[in-house]
């Protein structure tokens, strides 16, 4: 079985030398109950409860799935034991609004927990998951009735949330959805239609199930300016807020998949099901939005967790397994041959892997820090900043660390040559699982598209200005520091052509908008890459500032700064071919005619 250990000196690296957290939460309100201490137990009792219960869990559900009977589903033997656990420990709430029966702590923390559950049990992490978006949704646009009747259940925990949005006809194209919603004399509404890839719709973990459906009114324009929400629970609350009678929703069916086979997916059919308008009538995407960009920096932690947990495994790996000697002599000549890790290649597979888990890890604290700002900041200007970065980020978060994050695992079956795809290790059940956080909550060509052309271009590149300059003044504070010239030089250099790689696509856009669309998925790793590379040298520098200072910890450190000069010099670079396939613009792409393809019909 697969073994973890959650990386709680990284986080501390992270969390308390580079990104300062602690004067980061003094500046919150209720910033006083995050102290360091109980930051520290809070993530200390996390891994512990990630090792010692969702991981044994893992390759279990993996095997057995979810059982569908009469409509009612029963998930892996030991998930619903340990949802109670998670439940009983307080976790839901975390970073809830007391008010609502959350503990109030910063949303970061809840962020950081979820890594660990993502990189133990990622099919258990799912039931709670969808949760947490589901009560922003409500709380920021649920009227009072529907905040007392739901908010507290869903964030103690006893009941669970879902996103109802996808149906068998269509995906991303949200206007084209065919669910209705039908007026009813009491002021409700009747759901009617099918929802198909609904994580955790159906399951015996809570004792209610709230889900959020958008659906269309028979007044409603085309398209998505006609989309409403609307909640439906699986049990209509009874006067006591309880759950009384059972509503018209029902699990159709289970999808079979690649991965992820401990988590229900189900197909959900809404028959008349009693339904309760979320927000403005036609508004309802805008509502779930909320929803969705929660989910979305949710799934980048995934695949931040998978790369984490096969990285880990992957190294044990290699430091145990006897394979040929070192091409320039024996390493362990008392033994028949060397350690796997003395290989150059087997280092660079886990350098990469180790790579992208630390620069990911980096990046969604980041990120979760102008969460903390837009969701809790007292000064409206530096809200107003940190809501732009986060809009910036978020489709990298997402997409970024699911594409390196599919790699890493990736490779990590590699390590393990022909036992990586042997599933006693649990190696090619991260991959599995892995290969879908580049699909759900909008694919990685969405998210380029949303980065790119609305994010970017959409604002004239200000919100991207927003960011380059932070990188911008960081490389002139460091240009004299001969010490971190080897990150700084690369950085600014790339910071500047980012710039003008954005411009030089936005003047081709103007008279082909196919250009966009062409550039964009390029467009996006490039960021992400070059992203990591502004946080690498950011933490070089906290390396080498604290082995100035001496310490028992030096290994540490030179390792941060391994690390670092590994990403620079060895994937940093592959900006250089995302930049090519830019610049060679949209005519490779479009060129070819509908002869070609074969398909009979004009493209």
């Amino acid at each position: 079985m697969p073994d973890y250990q959650a990386p709680l000196r990284d986080l501390r690296f992270v969390m308390d030398e580079m990104l300062d957290y602690p004067a980061h939460y003094a500046r919150l309100p209720r910033g006083e109950e995050a102290s360091p201490d109980v930051v520290a137990a809070i993530l200390e009792e996390g891994g512990r409860f990630a090792r010692e219960v969702l991981l044994p869990l893992n390759q279990s559900g993996d095997r057995e799935g979810c059982l569908l009977e009469g409509g009612e589903v029963k998930a892996p033997r030991g998930f619903r034991q340990a949802y109670a656990q998670y439940v009983e420990g307080g976790w839901p709430g975390l970073a809830a609004d007391p008010e609502h029966g959350g503990q109030g702590l910063p949303p970061s923390l809840g962020m950081v927990l979820n890594e660990m559950v993502c990189a133990t049990n990622l099919a258990w992490g799912m039931y709670p998951g969808l949760s947490h978006g589901a009560a922003d949704a409500l709380r920021h646009h649920g009227s009072d009735e529907q905040k007392a009747t739901y908010l507290t259940r869903l964030v103690e925990g006893s009941w669970t949330g879902t996103m109802c949005l996808t149906e068998p006809h269509c995906g991303t194209d949200l206007g084209l959805i065919k669910t209705r919603a039908v007026p009813t004399e009491d002021g409700a509404y009747a759901i009617t239609g099918t929802k198909i890839f609904i994580s955790a719709g159906e399951h015996d973990l809570a004792e209610n199930i709230v889900h959020l459906v958008l659906a269309k009114l028979p007044d409603a324009p085309e398209g998505s300016r006609g989309i409403s929400l609307f909640v439906v629970p699986k049990y209509l609350p009874n006067e006591a807020g309880e759950p009384g009678e059972r509503n018209g929703v029902v699990c159709g069916s289970l999808e079979h998949k690649m991965g992820i086979h401990g988590n229900a997916t189900c197909v959900m059919n809404f028959d008349e099901a009693r339904g309760f308008l979320v927000g403005a009538p036609h508004k309802g995407l805008a509502c779930m939005f909320t929803m969705m960009n929660a989910a979305r920096i949710g799934v980048g932690i995934q695949g931040l967790g998978l790369t984490e947990a096969s990285f880990q495994n992957a190294l044990a790996y290699a430091r145990d397994r006897l394979q040929m000697r070192a091409l320039s002599g024996a390493k362990a000549p008392e033994k028949a041959a060397d350690p796997i890790i003395v290989h150059p290649d087997v280092r660079r597979m886990l350098l990469t892997q180790k790579a992208f888990a630390e620069g990911g890890r980096m990046l969604v604290l980041y990120t979760a820090q102008m969460i903390d700002l837009v969701e809790h900041g007292q000064d409206p200007e530096e809200t107003a900043r940190a809501e732009t970065l986060l809009g910036l980020l978020t489709p990298v978060v997402k997409a970024f660390l699911t594409e390196v994050g599919f790699e890493a695992t990736n490779e990590g079956v590699q390590v393990f040559g022909g036992h990586g795809f042997i599933r006693e290790w649990g190696m090619e059940q991260l991959l599995r699982d892995a290969r879908i956080t580049r699909l759900y909550e909008g694919t990685t060509g969405i998210q380029a598209l949303d980065l790119l052309g609305r994010k970017v271009l959409m604002s004239q590149g200000e919100s991207l200005k927003v960011f380059t300059r932070e990188i911008h003044k960081f490389c002139q504070a460091e240009e004299g520091n001969a010490a971190l010239a080897e990150f700084v030089r690369p950085l600014a250099r790339l910071n500047q052509e980012w710039g003008e790689l954005t411009m030089s696509i936005g003047m081709k856009a103007i008279n082909d908008r196919e250009e966009v669309g062409a550039a964009s998925v390029d467009y996006l790793m490039y960021a992400g890459y070059v992203t990591l590379a502004y946080l690498f040298a950011r933490a070089a520098r906290q390396a080498r500032a604290a082995l100035a200072e001496g310490g028992d910890d030096g290994a540490f450190y030179r390792a941060k700064l391994d690390t670092a000069r590994f990403y620079y010099q060895r994937l940093l670079p592959r900006t250089r071919a995302h930049k090519a396939a830019i610049e060679a613009g949209a005519e490779p792409l479009m060129a070819i005619s509908a002869d070609d393809f074969g398909l009979g019909f004009e493209i």
